[in-house]
């Protein structure tokens, strides 16, 4: 028989609304594209993970109702942001409602802008991180954090926003050393951001926004 852990990763992906996700990549992108590149970012990235064979489901933490109808349709469970106190605390709640129905569930935290996801990618990170309590792989800039997982049993326990590697190591969660793992680790903030996902290859939703937004 199946354990919980033994049934796949739950993934947490928070989203804010979109009228003040990606302020960031306003300068680059100009004010009507953003929070349609912020829904295209977080519909790639859900696809993705969807697509990855050790992946069993989705929880988006968000209170957008558009946002929550797109990903609800693309297979995700919407979870309200209930909580309402910022994204440490809208991550600890998904993962809560994840384990409310699957007590011994292997959960991971992914980042909504990861628009150039790759499902074989995303799995060797997961693979990596089921050998410890807590890990965490650091975003491009090493910086921060793009995902962090917490096996049966153990807290997520996450500290994400700014300089979160750190945060993340000195919390005792392992840091996932791998190479070739650029679409888990490439988050977009900003336009310089965003040309590093272009050139690694985005989803097709992002790409269809900036294709029109460049024509």
């Amino acid at each position: 028989m199946n354990t919980d852990a033994d049934d796949g990763w739950s993934l947490v992906v928070p989203l804010k609304p979109l009228a003040r996700a990606k302020s960031r990549l306003a300068a680059a992108t100009g004010a009507l594209l953003r929070p349609r590149l912020a829904l295209a970012f977080a519909q790639d990235t859900v696809v993705a993970a969807l697509e990855c064979p050790r992946v069993r489901d989705v929880a988006v933490v968000t209170d957008d109702p558009a946002a929550g109808r797109a990903l609800s349709a693309l297979g995700a469970r919407i979870v309200a942001d209930s909580p309402r106190a910022g994204l440490n605390a809208a991550l600890a709640h998904g993962a809560r409602s994840v384990r409310d129905a699957r007590p011994a569930a292997r959960v991971a935290a992914l980042n909504a802008d990861l628009p150039a996801l790759r499902p074989a990618e995303l799995a060797r990170v997961l693979e990596a991180a089921a050998e410890f309590p807590r890990a965490f792989l650091a975003d491009a800039a090493e910086i921060g954090t793009t995902f962090l997982s917490a096996g049966p049993g153990v807290e997520l326990a996450p500290a994400f926003g700014g300089a979160s590697r750190r945060r993340h190591l000195s919390s005792g969660a392992v840091e996932i050393r791998l190479t070739g793992v650029d679409s888990v680790r490439r988050d977009v903030d900003t336009g310089e951001d965003l040309a590093a996902a272009l050139a690694l290859g985005v989803g097709p939703r992002t790409a269809a926004h900036w294709d029109r937004a460049a024509g």
